[in-house]
């Protein structure tokens, strides 16, 4: 059956009975007063004026007063006057999706506006003023979805059926933001609505932003600013309806609507035209009453349904987010994407504010691991936040707290994170890697990869064992060392005594070996033959013979030979003195040995008298 043929039997079957009409009482502004209907319409109900040349204008019921109905136009009221009949349309304002309705774009009645032919209409009739599921019946929220936006797959992870809002003011993004949802999201369907948007910027959206594949899965529901707030109202629940057909039919729905603020706006026009009294900024209190009928739409179906996924651009005006919509919408929803215009203007987009956003469903989504990575990239960026203006002064100095330190260092690669283009995506568990990587944690978002392997059980038994057999022995410092030196080392302090510190010097030991390497472990060596090993090693040629000279106290409990004090010692040269009893060469820097490594003289006391005597004639005592 074609198109048409399919349409004209659905139109046929809902022609009413019978006839009613009223007439044109009073005009006043966009208010049309219409008498003899009573009883016959209720509020929202519709109405088509004809007028000059059989001209219809379609009205809807917006109050009453003194039993006469109060109308207000989706057009332009030219050609109606006094008189003219008033024939009582739809009770019920109803629109009929069709799966062929992917791919195309529509307008507040369900008619197509692309030029690409007429339109399937489906058998079953949605109500535009549908009410939500039961609360008790709804099924809980589900899994994540992958919105391709890192920024928001990371620090502001999003749920199947949950509703969020994105606040910001004009020029910031919004658009731009939706249309890569749009494009890059994994759900099913996508059902975007432009309402009250700018006209010029519907094609752009669609064909620029939305693209061809994003097309393909999605309904577009336009109605641009300059159409009357009837029209521009209605939108709003047209394209609720359409995604209510989308979820019964089971599948996951991603709604997109910029802005619920436009939507608030008209809701205030045709209020204050009905006579209603302005409650907050001009609002009146039918306009908060409405925003929770259209938002609590969205969301989880009942078992058996699919789910919508509802982000709602709200538009902040004069940047304040505490003015009355975006106070009450931030009320409803699960949570709220805020834009920054400061974040703009420098260039990053999108510009989101990850530490004034949020989502309230994300930490029971995400995993303890996962958790922990954002909790840590938002400890940096407030870090850094706080303390910029210091940073960028040079006030502050590198080291003096630890904290501002490890944000200065991540800062800059969390912002280029947070930075994408709008032709980029990035799936969800991509996103967790690369924060994961950029904040050296890929330990934590993987535990169990980076547990150290454990030898197996007779390895390393059999690795103890032979450890327990060798012998331990007691290596000297180093190749040049003293043999006074690697005795002081080698033993507790009190057991050198200073007969032994003495024997030390003046004749070497050979080194502990066990009996059983005594075969491949070379003699020990003398001090002087250790040199002429050394030199030879460093120069790569025959060993050059280096003259005895006396040890060099190089460091408390340390005598090494002077050639090697020279290597390790500054290029400024160091006064030194002689002591005249030990022969020793000390530097002047030091007062005396350690008792531990000083060297008893084998003089008499008497001499040592006498040489307390040379040194000082006065006999101080």
């Amino acid at each position: 059956m074609s198109v048409f043929a399919s349409n004209i039997i659905n139109e046929v079957n809902r022609l009413q009975d019978y006839q009613v009409y009223g007439r044109v009482t009073a005009i006043v502004g966009l208010l049309v007063e219409v008498g003899g209907l009573q009883g016959s319409l209720s509020i929202g109900d519709h109405c088509r004026l004809r007028g000059r040349g059989q001209k219809g204008v379609l009205c809807e019921v917006v109050g009453f007063r003194d039993e006469r109905a109060l109308l207000l136009p989706f057009g332009t009221l030219g050609g109606i006057g006094l008189g003219c009949h008033a024939e009582i349309g739809s009770t019920d304002p109803s629109v009929y999706p069709h799966e062929a309705w992917l791919g195309r774009v529509i307008n507040a009645f369900g008619e197509p506006v692309d030029g690409k032919g007429p339109l399937n209409t489906g058998e079953a009739a949605y109500p535009i003023h549908r009410q939500p599921p039961n609360a008790h019946a709804r099924r809980r929220v589900s899994d994540k979805i992958d919105l391709g936006v890192r920024t928001i797959n990371t620090f502001l992870t999003c749920c199947r059926g949950q509703r969020m809002g994105i606040f910001a003011g004009s020029g910031i993004g919004k658009s731009t933001l939706l249309s890569m949802m749009a494009s890059q999201t994994d759900a099913e369907v996508s059902v975007i609505g432009l309402i009250g948007e700018r006209g010029r910027e519907a094609r752009e959206f669609i064909e620029d932003y939305l693209g061809e594949e994003g097309l393909s899965r999605s309904v577009v529901i336009l109605a641009s600013s300059d159409e009357p707030p009837l029209v521009r109202r209605q939108a709003a629940y047209v394209m609720m309806a359409t995604a209510e057909y989308f979820r019964d039919q089971g599948k996951d729905v991603l709604c997109l609507m910029d802005s619920i603020t436009r939507f608030a706006m008209a809701q205030r026009e045709i209020s204050l035209s009905a006579g209603e009294p302005p409650a907050s900024k001009g609002y009146t209190p039918s306009v908060f009453a409405e925003l929770p009928k259209l938002l609590e739409r969205a969301g989880p179906g009942v078992d058996g349904q699919g789910t919508i996924t509802g982000l709602f651009s709200v538009l902040v005006e004069g940047d304040d987010h505490n003015e009355p919509v975006s106070d009450s919408v931030r009320g409803i929803l699960d949570g709220h994407i805020v834009l920054d215009r400061e974040i703009a203007e420098r260039g990053r987009y999108p510009a989101i504010n990850v530490l004034r956003s949020i989502s309230r469903v994300m930490p029971d989504c995400n995993t303890d691991e996962q958790n922990a990575i954002v909790t840590q990239a938002k400890k940096y960026i407030s870090t850094y936040e706080d303390m910029a203006e210091l940073i960028r002064l040079g006030a502050y100095r590198a080291g003096s707290d630890p904290d501002v330190d490890q944000a200065i260092r991540y800062y800059p690669v969390l912002e280029k994170f947070l930075g994408q283009s709008k032709t980029e995506s990035c799936d969800l568990d991509s996103c967790y890697e690369q924060l994961a990587e950029i904040l050296d944690m890929q330990s934590v978002l993987h535990p169990a990869a980076t547990e150290p392997e454990q030898p197996p059980a007779g390895q390393a038994q059999g690795e103890s064992a032979q450890q327990q057999q060798q012998p331990v022995v007691n290596a000297p410092a180093s190749a040049g060392a003293s043999p006074l030196s690697a005795a002081v080392q080698g033993l507790p302090q009190s057991a050198v005594t200073q007969a032994t510190a003495a024997q030390q010097v003046a004749q070497p030991q050979p080194s502990v070996q066990p009996a059983d390497q005594t075969a491949a472990t070379p003699p020990a060596q003398s001090g002087d033959q250790a040199v002429m090993k050394e030199a030879e090693t460093e120069q790569g040629s025959e060993p050059q013979p280096v003259s005895a000279q006396p040890l060099v106290a190089q460091a408390p409990g340390e005598l090494v030979h002077p050639e090697a004090a020279e290597t390790a010692a500054e290029p400024a040269p160091m006064p030194v003195t002689k002591n005249a009893v030990t022969d020793v060469v000390i530097d002047a820097d030091v007062q005396e040995l350690p008792p531990e490594v000083a060297v008893p003289s084998e003089t008499s006391d008497d001499q040592e008298i006498e040489a307390d005597t040379e040194s000082d004639p006065e006999g101080t005592p």
